[in-house]
Order: C-alpha cells, then sequence, then structure tokens
C-alpha cells in the first residue's frame, strides 16, 4: 500500500469469482475482518453478533436489486443505472462502442436515446419503453456482473434477506452475508436492526471517480430509533458505505438524524464530519475507490491502513461475493 492509503496492488486471485453458496457453503460462511483504530482481529461472520453490544443498532439498505443489465441491437451491452426526476435514465454504455448524442439504441420492447454525457463513461438517455424502469428492467433485465466473475448468476443472488423496495442497479452487498440465521441472533443478543432505503447506481469502475446523485428514504421510525440508541450511549453500525449516505444526508443543523427522502449528491471524504453512525459493516473495496474516502471518514486514515494491510497478507476476498470489513471506534 502506499502511503496514501487509497492506493494498493490488488492481486487477481483475491476477487472472489463466485458466491459461497457456489460450493455449497451458506451466504455467512465469509470471513469478517475487525478494525477498532490500529487493532486487527479475524473472525467469520457468524460471530458478528458476539462482537456488538446490547442495544447497537444496524442499519441496512433495503433496497432491492434489479436485473440493471440490457443488450441492444448490435450487442451493445447497457447498464441501467437509476432513473432521474425528470424521467430520463442514467445509463452506462459497456464496451468500446460508445456513442453520439442523438443515437438510438434498439432494446427489448423500445429504444434509448442519447441525449448528453453526464460524465465520461455514463449518458442520460430518454427511455421510450412500455411500463416504468422497474417493470420494464424486471421484464428483459439481467443482472449486472463484471469480468472477475466467470458466469451469470440469478438475480436472487443479487438480493439481500431484507430487501424490499426494487430500485438499486447493483446489489448494496454489504449485507449479503446476513442470513437469517445471524439476524435471529442479533435479536436474541439485544441489537436493534431497521432499514433505510438507497437505490444503487452502477459502480464508479474509474479510478478516483466520485459517486453521484442517488434516491433515498430515511424514515421517521428509523430516525426516531438511531436518536434512541445514541441517547442511550448505544452504537450506530451501518452496514455498507449507501447507509453512510443516506443517513450522513439526512442529518440536521443539530447533528441527529431526521425523517428525510430525495436525491443525495453528498460525497463524503475525511474532511466531512460524520454524525450519524459510529461503525461501518462494509465489503472490501478496489484501489482508488471513492469509498475508500468514506471509510477514512468513519475511522480514520490509521484504521483503513491497519486493516487492509491485513486483509491483503490474510488473503481476505474482494467484491460483492467477498469478505467483509467491520470498523468500530477504538
Amino acid at each position: 500500500m502506499t502511503a496514501t492509503v487509497l492506493d494498493f496492488e490488488l492481486p487477481a486471485d483475491l476477487e472472489a469469482r463466485e458466491p459461497v453458496e457456489a460450493g455449497g457453503g451458506r451466504r455467512d460462511d465469509v470471513r469478517l475482518l475487525v478494525s477498532r483504530g490500529a487493532e486487527v482481529s479475524h473472525h467469520r461472520f457468524t460471530e458478528l453478533p458476539r462482537l456488538l453490544d446490547p442495544g447497537d443498532l444496524l442499519v441496512v439498505n433495503n433496497s432491492a436489486t434489479l436485473p440493471a443489465a440490457l443488450l441492444a441491437e448490435g450487442d451493445q451491452e447497457v447498464h441501467v443505472s437509476n432513473e432521474q426526476a425528470d424521467g430520463t435514465w442514467l445509463v452506462e454504455l459497456r464496451g468500446t462502442k460508445g456513442g453520439v448524442a442523438g443515437d438510438r439504441l434498439r432494446v427489448p420492447g423500445g429504444t434509448l436515446t442519447l441525449l448528453r454525457p453526464y460524465t465520461s463513461r455514463l449518458w442520460l438517455v430518454r427511455a421510450d419503453v412500455p411500463g416504468d424502469m422497474v417493470a420494464y428492467l424486471s421484464a428483459h433485465g439481467r443482472p449486472i456482473r463484471y469480468s472477475y466473475t466467470e458466469r451469470d448468476w440469478p438475480i436472487e443472488v443479487y438480493q439481500n434477506a431484507y430487501a424490499t423496495e426494487p430500485g438499486s442497479a447493483e446489489m448494496p452487498s454489504a449485507g449479503r452475508p446476513l442470513t437469517g440465521r445471524v439476524l435471529a441472533e442479533l435479536a436474541g443478543r439485544g441489537i436493534l436492526v431497521a432499514p433505510v432505503t438507497l437505490h444503487t447506481g452502477v459502480a464508479s469502475a474509474g479510478a478516483d471517480e466520485p459517486p453521484y446523485p442517488e434516491w433515498f428514504s430515511v424514515s421517521r421510525a428509523t430516525a426516531g430509533l438511531i436518536g434512541h440508541v445514541r441517547d442511550g450511549g448505544g452504537r450506530v453500525v451501518a452496514v455498507g458505505t449507501t447507509v453512510v449516505r443516506a443517513l450522513e444526508s439526512a442529518v440536521d443543523e443539530r447533528g441527529r438524524v431526521r425523517a428525510a427522502q430525495g436525491w443525495t449528491d453528498l460525497v463524503i471524504t475525511p474532511s466531512t464530519p460524520i454524525r450519524a453512525v459510529d461503525g461501518l459493516l462494509t465489503g472490501l473495496h478496489e484501489p482508488r475507490a471513492s469509498h475508500l474516502m468514506m471509510l477514512t471518514a468513519v475511522a480514520g486514515e490509521q484504521a483503513l491502513r491497519a486493516g487492509y494491510a491485513e486483509a491483503l497478507r490474510e488473503r481476505y476476498r474482494w467484491h460483492e461475493f467477498g469478505d467483509v470489513h467491520l470498523l468500530l471506534p477504538a
């Protein structure tokens, strides 16, 4: 790892190419790296309920994953990120074909017209297709997958146990190992669980590319529970960077989480004050990924350096089917 923390060499054989279920295991049969400041320890994910305290609160993202990859005429692959407030769609054109404004891509049952570039790899498009985005993708799409996975997997593989609100282009994968048996033990040990919603767009493929606006919702019930837990001395642990983004977008001027919903363009960096969460359960992120800036903001540079050095040394697995990292206060 370099001194910047955000850059390191990820060996290709540490990329998780298939879910643990493919080898006969369960979703929670993954490893759990725990960082408390510079102190690092190694566990199985099923130990999570014993690593938290009664009265702590896990906040999960209940957004369900859509089959958001489409094949356009001419074998152009399109990844649908999300629908914008004005009804346009934000999409990524995969491969080397690219496009120019005005191009019409023929997709099953309709067309996508390129309007203008949004970033160097994303386009705003007008979608002339039957039904809304969720219904259309459910009928014609397939789950997004990347080259490190060796085959297509059914959409169920990309759904969290508590996913109830369809809208994510890619799985909010930090909660993937939270199986029914782990959730039951959490409840039995007095550890609370509450949902927020944030519909994730396509993952950032370019180094140092910041996140873009995503739709979120924090309910009055969840906001109230967060306040109650923190007032009582409990810790709020976000399950995934999406939850951190949603909660920090709902913090009021007094530093308390309030009910809120809408589009958030919040980018969390080490200079951003973290007011809503005390810890973070997350996957292992790629070199230079913008999410690493958020991890540094939550846990500090020292914890991130120590944790990732250990993850590389002990050969943890990366990506959505990989192992998990729990960052707690020292």
